[in-house]
């Protein structure tokens, strides 16, 4: 069974920094590429970021470059996105997303709330 689980999310204060985790099972992990989307209360989903299977090589949305990175271990079937310097505006739930060819899958996502 292909699954993903994400972890990581919380309630965090302005300026402040969480990890997410999304660990994945059920699928050959190296060869598909991985992305972190967003969900705020009332708007469309948002890709944050990604990372490719080949090479490493990362994209991100302008609102998080510089304050978030993305990375993967291979080794752990896991993907990760380091948030640092959070602000009000990436309060949403943020989902795990593995994509190759036609194939789409997707984890149950994780609240991050970040407020005073």
């Amino acid at each position: 069974q292909v699954q993903l689980v994400e972890s990581g999310g919380g309630l965090v204060q302005p300026g402040g920094s969480l990890r997410l985790s999304c660990a994945a099972s059920g699928l050959t992990f190296s060869t598909y590429t991985m992305r972190w989307y967003r969900q705020a209360p009332g708007t469309d989903r948002e890709l944050v970021a990604d990372i490719f299977s080949s090479y490493g090589i990362t994209n991100y949305a302008d609102s998080v470059k510089g304050r978030f990175t993305i990375s993967r271990d291979n080794a752990k079937n896991t993907v990760y996105l380091q948030m640092n310097s959070l602000k009000s505006e990436d309060t949403a739930v943020y989902y795990c997303n593995a994509v190759k060819g036609g194939t789409s899958v997707w984890g149950q996502g994780t609240q991050v709330t970040v407020s005073s």
